[in-house]
């Protein structure tokens, strides 16, 4: 818990999220500077990936008169190794994720739109037997979405600018942060999958 002592300096918004992965250099999430913070303090930080991005200054010590201080980096391994089922777990499917994934473009018409005038379509719609799952949903604008309606996209003479796909959990990270620094945006562009498709 922040301290009435605590501040912060540095280069990014205190905001800024850290990317914690694990010893052996698995990527994990996006965690906060108090979350990262326990690490330092725990001693739980195996390594860690450039220059510090923030400072947490806490309490002045009474013996020595020196103020506390922690630099944080942008890229975060604690000791320990994630579980095997965590190495790519799979994004939640959400209107957000979807419309990240497809750089809140219509995937029918092309043109691109506000989230508030984007609609999640099933390729093959619910009442066909289509599923709520990546693989079957795009982002498209209202009227597409009226105009398809319960058809398939060949049935309506609506082809698809794109396949859906399920993003990888790296790809995911990169949709979910718009506030990803440069030091993470390299390393995680090293650990994107081959065949994707273009990120925006």
């Amino acid at each position: 818990m922040r301290s009435s002592g605590e501040s912060f300096s540095g280069n990014v918004h205190q905001g800024t999220r850290l990317l914690s992965l694990d010893a052996s250099g698995r990527i994990l999430d996006w965690m906060s500077w108090q979350e990262a913070t326990c690490l330092y303090v725990r001693g739980a930080v195996a390594w860690t990936l450039g220059e510090p991005c923030l400072t947490v200054r806490g309490g002045w010590q009474r013996d020595s008169g020196l103020r506390s201080e922690i630099h944080l980096h942008p890229i975060v391994a604690a000791r320990g190794h994630a579980r095997t089922q965590a190495f790519d777990p799979c994004p939640a499917l959400t209107n957000t994720a979807l419309f990240a994934r497809d750089a809140h473009l219509c995937m029918y018409c092309g043109e691109s739109f506000q989230r508030a005038h984007l609609t999640r379509d099933h390729v093959v719609p619910l009442s066909r037997g289509g599923r709520d799952h990546w693989g079957n949903v795009v982002s498209a604008c209202i009227h597409c979405n009226v105009r398809k309606g319960s058809r398939t996209p060949a049935e309506a003479h609506m082809p698809l600018l794109a396949v859906p796909y399920r993003p990888s959990w790296v790809e995911h990270l990169i949709l979910s942060n718009r506030n990803i620094l440069a030091d993470q945006m390299a390393f995680l562009r090293t650990h994107l999958p081959r065949n994707r498709r273009t990120l925006s």
